[in-house]
């Protein structure tokens, strides 16, 4: 028996056929090429591969010196470091003189790589972190190296470069999306690419044509050399269809024109898909610049509920997809399946990615780690969707791998099941479907705990009553009868403050989504409202903040799509006016009521410091208007944990006014910390010599009124003195830029001032009032120890000591 024999018999017996016809064949070819065959402990893993992959069995049977080379070079025994395939890819074509031998040079290439990736997978050598990467990178590689000639041969041949308004040369930008985007090509991706470019102009060539028609023309011949189809095969399909307006738009598109579609045009489904984008080709920084300017467009600033309903409305639509095409077997669509853990990452992102820079990841594993970092997710919910992402994906890729051939579906044949359960490492195929059928239930289940089904309206008489008394604007009678009997204490001015929000000019010029939302929601809200003990008074209050927040209709879909929310809303307006406008001056704070036990349970001091910590963590350093709107969050949302402890009796009257103060504490140490963060690498650590000893000066921020007595109340400003013990010659700091400690504390305090009382979108952290100071307004507002003890001695009236 020969050795390759010997590799046969560990093959199960199914696949054995299969794999010697291709042996004989490969025989034959090597014959035919004068090439030795491979010979020793290669052959087991040969076996295993052509069993798993006729692609690579026929890419080495049409070219076994493919296969000797791969061998001999070790590629197929070591990954790749970075920069490799790029390498690779750019001496590859470094020959091509025309546009056919570039095509012929990256379909060999492609094929050279695929074999390469495919075999490291499928014989178990390569994580399958690495085998997406390397897919990636191929793809990366291959239209930059394809862009790169294309440019220059459209430079040189025809039209001069294309150039801007002032003279500066052009670029095309490609923007890879989708699994490209976020570094997770599967073996046999299409790739999904947006081609952009940075102003409007036109060439300085013998042909002059405009940017836009350079750049259309770059991009067909772009999508020429990679997909068509030729005796050397293709290198990627190319879908340029997200493109600005799809088929029915420009091919390549200016930034300016790109910027104004996203805000006038853009769709919730196109903002899901610049989650991923990513720069992969041409002019780089050009391309950097322009994701930043659409950021906006796809992280709003306040949390997006909105993406509950657009992805649930998404996953409906492919639901009835699959359902009509019988693709119930499909691993990417089906249910459970891979379009469902990216769903639920995604949503996060869409919801919170403005607010939390650590969620803007591309790559779905990673913003599943995010989430259970900030514990958006449960940590065991998120094991399980990584678990079941890295096996579907596996899946995905044994099945493509098979003839290179873009799938998604689950086979039916018994050889094609068998091969399957074989390279996923699986005794038979009973065995991998219990696997599979696991996984798909645990991604189903947690798809369900995120997104519920949110569509179905609460049904029941009260429901329908409630519905009818806002929808059909019943006459005063039987409103009055209705409220009267649903508990309401003063049913003439419940009725009143119902037909003037419906006549409110806010109401009137509301969008029809907003509109929609909130004629859905508030049957909600009045049966919620009627179980509370002052029916009149809450409902007063409710309507007030929705009155105050519709606009941004995503509140409306907040308490809509979460009915935790909306209970929490009613207790906590029921229990005080206070709270209630509290929450519809920082409606931010409504995503605190989705989490009862957190929303009831104020921190003390060291988990205050430690939760600041981890929320600045997430704004950029050099990022002064987020850092000033994660401060200012961090009060309200603190601050309203108090008052919601304290309304339900949770926490005593005496102890309301020590957590109010732990929670002001907590944050002027953080703004001191920031203001001296903000100045020492200009200025450097104040230091003075006092006695021939040299020391570093200190600062401290003193608390009088009612923060220093610890009485603080939800609505008090704070006393603050300012002292420093700066003293002796001299007084100067020692950084690259050396000035007097005087001048420096009172940079300082100007600092801290700023940080404490510049009004943002979401309000001020405090007011400051330094009055007390030595010599009140005619003080200084920055004293030393020395100057302070002194005007205490001497100079201080009675009521200051």
């Amino acid at each position: 028996m020969t050795s390759f024999d010997q590799a046969l018999t560990r093959l199960p017996k199914p696949l054995r056929h299969e794999v010697a016809q291709y042996w004989e064949a490969f025989q034959e070819s090597s014959r035919t090429a004068d090439l030795a065959l491979p010979t020793g402990a290669i052959l087991e893993p040969l076996a295993r591969v052509w069993a798993c992959s006729e692609f690579v069995a026929r890419a080495c049977i049409r070219e076994p010196e493919l296969l000797a080379e791969l061998l001999a070079s070790g590629n197929l025994s070591a990954p790749y470091t970075p920069g490799d395939l790029a390498n690779r890819l750019e001496r590859a074509v470094a020959d091509a003189a025309d546009e056919e031998q570039l095509m012929v040079a990256l379909r060999r290439s492609r094929r050279r790589e695929m074999v390469r990736i495919a075999w490291r997978d499928l014989a178990g050598l390569a994580e399958l972190t690495e085998t997406l990467g390397d897919l990636t990178d191929l793809a990366d590689a291959a239209v930059n190296a394809a862009l790169e000639q294309l440019h220059a041969w459209q430079c040189q041949q025809r039209y001069g470069a294309p150039r801007d308004s002032q003279g500066q040369p052009q670029q095309l930008v490609v923007l890879g999306m989708g699994k490209l985007g976020g570094r997770e090509l599967n073996f046999s991706s299409d790739i999904d690419l947006i081609l952009t470019y940075p102003d409007q102009g036109q060439t300085d060539g013998p042909r002059v044509v405009s940017n836009e028609e350079f750049f259309r023309r770059l991009g067909q011949r772009l999508n020429k050399v990679l997909a068509e189809i030729t005796a050397e095969g293709f290198v990627f399909r190319v879908d340029l269809r997200l493109r600005p307006f799809g088929d029915s738009g420009p091919l390549a598109i200016s930034f300016a024109a790109f910027e104004d579609y996203c805000q006038n045009h853009g769709r919730d489904w196109e903002r899901y898909a610049m989650i991923k984008a990513r720069v992969i080709a041409g002019d780089r920084k050009a391309g950097e610049r322009l994701l930043t300017t659409l950021r906006p467009f796809v992280y709003r600033r306040y949390l997006d509920y909105n993406a509950f309903e657009a992805l649930r409305g998404m996953k409906a639509l492919i639901a009835q997809e699959v359902e009509r095409k019988g693709m119930q077997r499909n691993i990417k669509l089906g249910p459970g399946g891979i379009r469902e853990i990216e769903f639920i990452g995604q949503a996060f992102q869409l919801i919170y990615g403005g607010r939390e820079p650590a969620l803007r990841e591309r790559g779905i594993l990673l913003v599943l780690d995010a989430l259970a970092l900030s514990s958006r997710l449960p940590k065991g919910a998120v094991t399980e969707l990584k678990e079941a992402y890295l096996f579907l994906r596996r899946v995905e890729n044994r099945l493509q791998a098979w003839a290179d051939r873009q799938t998604h579906d689950l086979p039916e044949e018994e050889l094609a099941k068998a091969r399957l359960a074989y390279a996923m490492d699986y005794p038979d195929w009973a065995a991998f479907t219990q696997a599979l059928t696991r996984r798909i239930e645990q991604v189903s289940y947690q798809f369900a705990q995120v997104f519920g089904d949110g569509a179905e309206e609460p049904s029941g008489t009260n429901h329908a009553h409630w519905a009818e008394l806002w929808r059909d604007d019943p006459d005063a009678e039987s409103a009055l009868r209705l409220l009267t009997e649903q508990g309401f204490e003063e049913p003439d001015a419940a009725w009143n403050r119902l037909r003037a929000l419906r006549n409110s000019f806010s109401y009137r010029t509301m969008s029809p989504r907003g509109r929609a939302r909130l004629d859905a929601l508030l049957p909600n809200v009045l049966e919620a409202v009627a179980t509370a003990l002052q029916p009149t008074a809450t409902l007063e209050r409710v309507l007030n903040l929705l009155e105050a927040v519709a606009r941004r209709s995503v509140y409306l879909a907040l308490l809509a799509d979460q009915p935790q929310a909306l209970a929490q809303l009613v207790k906590l307006c029921a229990a005080s006016g206070w709270i209630a406008r509290h929450l519809a001056r920082y409606p931010l704070l409504l995503d605190d009521l989705l989490s009862p036990a957190t929303l009831y349970a104020p921190l003390d001091r060291t988990q205050l410091a430690l939760e600041l910590d981890q929320q600045l963590q997430r704004v950029p350093m050099h990022d002064e208007e987020e850092q000033l709107n994660a401060l200012r969050y961090f009060k309200q949302a603190q601050v309203l944990r108090v008052a919601a402890a304290d309304v339900s009796g949770a926490m005593p009257l005496m102890i309301v006014s020590d957590y109010l103060t732990e929670i002001a504490e907590t944050l002027l140490r953080k703004v001191l910390e920031l203001a001296w963060t903000h100045l020492a690498p200009r200025f450097g650590q104040p230091r003075c010599r006092v006695a021939g000893v040299e020391r570093d000066a200190q600062f401290a921020i003193v608390a009088y009124g009612k923060l220093g007595g610890i009485e603080l109340n939800y609505g008090s400003d704070l006393d603050l003195v300012f002292l420093h013990d700066s003293a002796g010659d001299p007084q100067v700091t020692a950084g690259p830029r050396q000035i007097d400690n005087a001048a420096f504390f009172a940079k300082l305090l100007q600092r801290i001032l700023h940080l404490l009382t510049t009004r943002t979108g979401a309000g001020d952290l405090y007011e400051v009032d330094t009055r007390l100071r030595p010599s009140g307004r005619a003080g200084l507002l920055v004293s030393s120890f020395e100057a302070f003890a002194e005007y205490q001695r001497s100079q201080a009236w009675t009521w200051e000591h």
